[in-house]
């Protein structure tokens, strides 16, 4: 081979990031297996095809493993409906260290309301980047 013969080059495309499912999408997929499983179950033992009721009956066992596992895992609030209020535990020395500081700046003659103000607008600020 000669010095001149063209060089390949290898270019790889960039990984795809696969697309992300959220907890309650999941889980209502899984309730749907689940009903259609108890239906399948309930229409086998009528057809009176036992083999037909347990495959049924097997599946909606781990559909209802998938329920469990789904809803025990998923992150705090996910599963809420959309635009649903969800309560968020309280970290009470956070809040206390806050309370502090913001009496330290009235002290040094901060306006108070001013100060409590800007800490509310400070609050939903971060609520809304998350």
């Amino acid at each position: 081979m000669s010095g001149d013969a063209a060089k390949s080059v290898s270019i790889a495309a960039p990984a795809a990031t696969p697309a992300k499912i959220s907890p309650r999408i999941i889980r209502r997929i899984v309730l749907i297996v689940f009903v259609l499983g108890i239906g399948g179950m309930i229409g086998g033992s009528i057809a009176e095809i036992t083999g037909l009721a347990i495959t049924f009956g097997l599946v909606t066992a781990i559909a209802a493993l998938g329920l469990v596992l789904v809803t025990s895992v998923a992150p705090e609030g996910s599963l809420a409906k959309p635009g649903e209020a969800v309560s968020r535990p309280v970290d009470e020395q956070l809040a206390g260290d806050l309370e502090d500081r913001i009496l330290a700046l009235v002290d040094q003659g901060a306006d108070e309301t001013m100060v409590r103000k800007l800490v509310g607008r400070a609050i939903e600020l971060g609520e809304q980047s998350r």
